[in-house]
């Protein structure tokens, strides 16, 4: 009897859930079609969006990519430019290297040699050295700048010595010991042997003195005073200046070197300047010269009015000022050509700053002065 009612019950379930089914059939399958018509009805109008939307993000990424391939290829090219570039500095830098060692050992035998001509070929040897040394500077780097130029201020210092040690002006040196030696000998009352070898005291004292210029010349330890040296004094002589103060130096001729030491508050006006000039330790001054090359230390608050023919230098300097030179007096053409210097040729605003390495910013320490500040009357 429980198992007629079980199979009886069971026969209802399957009843009903054969109804359901049906019926749910009957009336879900007409609205998945509708919604799948509307879908259709509504994708004509949102295909363009999305066709346009997706065509657009596949626009962008080849884009991207197209702009990111050329940031690459620009940074490639800038490097192997650079690399490029550097390899012509180094060749360029090599080839300096070995021409101006090859004419400096030249040079340097020239002065060692007893044999007539060999200080003007020397001369001219070192004026084809300053030159290539200026059309060097460019891609040089400042240590081999400075090193370039410490080899031609020592040549030319070697080259200026041997050439006064030739000038009759040894020979008044030599003379001017003798009569120093004399009054020795006059000291006793029995010895005069004659009335012009019996000098006052004061000569023996200033003979000395006057020997010797032969090699160096100039003015030292002096404060406001106007000091003034003509060409016969300085012609192809090197001429120092230290330890002045408040004072006004005119140099009319052209030394061979000129050396600037301890200056305070100083004026100094000078010709062309055969080779170098060299300021050391010098404060609230006013320079003007030509020159071949200027080397400037631990110099504060100076103006400098050049004309030189290679790259000024600095180190250890600030606020120096620099403008072309522009002071003349009668004669000075004539002491540009004993020279050698090129007038068309004026780096005067090219300054190298062995303390400021920066390539690309401008040392803080020097700058151009301006027009309105510049001196107009020398007089």
């Amino acid at each position: 009897m429980t198992l007629t009612n079980n199979h009886r019950e069971g026969r209802y379930f399957y009843a009903w859930f054969y109804l359901m089914t049906q019926t749910s059939a009957d009336c879900e399958v007409p609205a998945p079609r509708r919604q799948c018509a509307a879908d259709s009805a509504m994708e004509p109008e949102m295909q363009p969006e999305l066709e346009g939307e997706s065509l657009a993000q596949r626009g962008r990424l080849p884009e991207r990519l197209q702009r990111r391939d050329e940031e690459r290829q620009r940074e490639a090219d800038r490097k192997r430019q650079e690399k490029e570039g550097r390899a012509v500095l180094e060749e360029r830098s090599a080839h300096f290297i070995a021409s101006f060692g090859s004419d400096r050992a030249g040079i340097e035998e020239l002065l060692g040699s007893e044999e007539s001509g060999a200080l003007g070929e020397a001369a001219a040897r070192l004026q084809r050295l300053q030159k290539l040394l200026n059309d060097s500077l460019m891609f040089l780097p400042p240590y081999d700048i400075r090193q370039a130029q410490d080899s031609l201020a020592r040549m030319q210092g070697a080259l200026g010595a041997k050439r006064q040690a030739l000038q009759p002006r040894g020979k008044f040196a030599f003379k001017s010991r003798r009569k120093e030696a004399a009054p020795a000998s006059n000291t006793t009352p029995a010895g005069n042997p004659t009335p012009a070898s019996n000098p006052t005291p004061a000569e023996p004292q200033a003979k000395p003195k006057a020997a010797e210029p032969q090699a160096l010349c100039g003015l030292r330890g002096l404060s406001g005073q106007a000091l003034c040296m003509e060409a016969a004094e300085i012609q192809r002589r090197d001429v120092a200046l230290s330890q002045l103060q408040d004072c006004t130096v005119t140099l009319r001729g052209s030394p061979a070197t000129l050396h600037i030491r301890g200056l305070r508050g100083c004026k100094v006006l000078c010709g062309p300047v055969c080779t170098s000039v060299f300021v050391d330790d010098c404060r609230d001054c006013l320079f003007a010269f030509p020159c071949q090359q200027l080397r400037t230390h631990s110099t504060e608050r100076c103006r400098f009015y050049i004309h030189v023919t290679s790259r000024a230098i600095i180190e250890d300097c600030a606020q120096l000022h620099f403008a072309p030179f522009t002071w003349s007096y009668e004669g000075i053409l004539g002491d540009y050509e004993a020279s050698g210097l090129d007038r068309a040729n004026n780096n005067w605003n090219q300054v190298d700053d062995f303390n400021w390495l920066a390539r690309d910013v401008p040392s803080p320490n020097w700058g151009v002065l301006p027009e309105e500040e510049r001196v107009t009357d020398w007089a």
